[in-house]
């Protein structure tokens, strides 16, 4: 809860001040977590800690939904498996599919954030263990740096089509450049970070209205770019069908496995968002708002999202003579002072909303769990921000060969992280918690296992995480050295992993079980089979007193 951090009945006078304290009185929001006396500093801080209030409501998860959806490279992917080669009902067929996979393996990963009011890298401290954790965090932060550098890169592209159009004498800055980016590029890339950085610095709760709104405006934005496109095309002229005309028509199995394929990237597509959803679930006031949102975000919004794509991107046909499914340069070749103004801000705020939820939220959570007591929330999305320059993104994005095994060395564990913490947390734990102890470095701990790390855990992820790493990378190498072509097996290395992460923990838990189930206690317990109670309180009077609702509270 912000503005409210009296936790006791003592006068306040007598309360020491404490840094955050002053950095509230200067207007600046802090973490809301319920900061306990008995949590050690190395383990906790109030961005860390089980928040005081859960506000989020089904609205605020379906527009985080749709700031992730509503991007360029939702709009380039959906656009994609229209063009697969396959009929458009096969498509929506697997877009349905993909989807509502994504939809269950989302809520899955929501309930053990959402009961316990902790970010993703805290809830793992019970499955790896209070040291381990960081192992599964510091893999998710880098990950999302190199992507927040990226997302950051595509929205600048879009701000120099606007400097180019209104701003005389901008031509001059294209052609001087520096580390392989241009003067131009390097100004909007600049605006664009320290935009980005002033949302994140404002708190979740001004992230939250950002995004309450980001979503839908594009949304505005882009029916009015497919009804103007179809207008000039003529509605008989727009196809569904994107595939070429060309390709030879495909037989049953062929078109099987395209759908499949298609299902698989949609899947990956949304591997990223799914494993940080645990992030922002937190901030959910029941669990049953964050899976109401979930639906209204992922399988409604989804297609509709996907069918506006196919729309506008088959008018591209009829109306330049081209397939067109990047909708920056769709926006640019209409040419019209306002589309361009209109587009080109409505992709950067896109760009925008999907880089702040997918990109800059979970890395800073990552870095600050690694050292709770030197870095804070805010500090962790700074390392993530700066450190997406030194990356100098703009150089590797186009290489597809080195995004493909440097990053793609890394997602390859992003099944595998996931498998772990279903199996850790439903099958081992039992959905059973004792949040407190997430948050003891004592080694009587539940959660200390073998000198902090839980050998089943690391174990599993090493199973899992090589073969997959091994089909993600391999195949690609063999098809470029001409000698066979498997790399089709790239879409499926999220469910291999997942499988194998699950399966080879739940393995070695039976084998030499560690997590603790806490069967016949319900002191200090986070029960994920028990529905929470609806309280009434108002919550003003019993955060001054010390005590929480229980349903704004994961405090259990």
């Amino acid at each position: 809860m912000e503005g409210t951090h009296v936790t006791s009945t003592q006068d306040p006078a007598a309360a020491p001040t404490k840094p955050q304290d002053i950095v509230e009185a200067a207007g600046m929001p802090v973490g809301s977590g319920n900061m306990k006396p008995g949590y050690d500093p190395r383990l906790a801080n109030e961005d860390l800690a089980p928040l005081r209030k859960q506000k989020w409501n089904s609205y605020n998860i379906f527009a985080f939904w749709m700031s992730d959806v509503h991007s360029v490279g939702g709009y380039v992917t959906a656009g994609s498996l229209f063009a697969l080669g396959i009929a458009a009902w096969q498509v929506l067929v697997a877009l349905i599919v993909g989807i509502v996979i994504v939809q269950v393996f989302t809520n899955l990963v929501a309930k053990p954030s959402q009961k316990t009011g902790v970010p993703y890298p805290v809830v793992n401290r019970a499955v790896f263990g209070i040291k381990g954790a960081n192992i599964p965090a510091v893999i998710r932060g880098i990950i999302a740096i190199a992507w927040y550098g990226v997302q950051t890169f595509l929205a600048a592209q879009s701000l120099n089509i606007i400097f180019l159009k209104f701003v005389p004498g901008t031509e001059n800055l294209v052609e001087p450049s520096f580390l392989g980016l241009s003067a131009l590029g390097w100004i909007s890339y600049a605006i664009l970070w320290v935009a980005q950085v002033a949302l994140f610095w404002n708190g979740m709760e001004v992230i939250r209205r950002f995004i309450d709104w980001a979503g839908p405006a594009v949304y505005v934005v882009m029916i009015v770019l497919a009804v103007y496109l179809v207008s000039q095309a003529g509605w008989e002229n727009v196809s569904f069908d994107l595939s070429d005309p060309n390709q030879p028509a495909l037989g049953f199995w062929g078109a099987t496995g395209l759908m499949f394929m298609a299902i698989g990237i949609v899947i990956s597509y949304f591997s990223g968002p799914m494993l940080n959803f645990g992030d922002f679930a937190r901030y959910g006031k029941s669990f049953a708002a964050v899976k109401r949102g979930n639906f209204w975000g992922l399988p409604v919004n989804f297609l509709f999202f996907s069918l506006l794509v196919v729309v506008t991107a088959s008018a591209t046909v009829p109306v330049f003579g081209e397939l067109i499914t990047d909708p920056i340069h769709t926006v640019e070749r209409i040419d019209t002072p306002v589309a361009i103004l209109l587009g080109g801000l409505t992709f950067v705020t896109a760009t925008v909303g999907i880089n702040i939820v997918a990109n800059f939220i979970s890395p800073a959570f990552d870095f600050s769990n690694v050292a709770p007591h030197r870095i804070s929330w805010r500090m962790g999305g700074m390392i993530a921000a700066v450190g997406s320059v030194f990356l100098l993104p703009w150089n590797w994005y186009s290489n597809a060969t080195a995004i493909h095994y440097s990053l793609g060395l890394l997602a390859a564990l992003i099944g595998p992280l996931f498998g772990l913490l279903i199996a850790g947390y439903y099958i081992a734990a039992k959905q059973r918690i004792k949040t407190d102890d997430m948050f003891t470095m004592s080694e009587q701990g539940a959660y200390w296992y073998k000198n902090g790390y839980n050998p089943n855990a690391v174990r599993a992820l090493l199973w899992a995480g090589i073969p997959t790493i091994v089909l993600a990378v391999f195949p690609k190498m063999f098809a470029d050295l001409g000698l066979f072509d498997v790399s089709w097996i790239g879409n499926f290395t999220w469910f291999i992993g997942c499988g194998l992460g699950y399966l080879f923990f739940v393995f070695f838990e039976k084998q030499n079980p560690q997590v603790p189930t806490f069967e016949g206690e319900t002191e200090g317990i986070s029960d994920g089979t028990i529905m929470s109670a609806v309280s009434t309180v108002d919550p003003e009077p019993s955060a001054i007193s010390g005590e929480i609702p229980v349903e704004h509270s994961a405090v259990k």
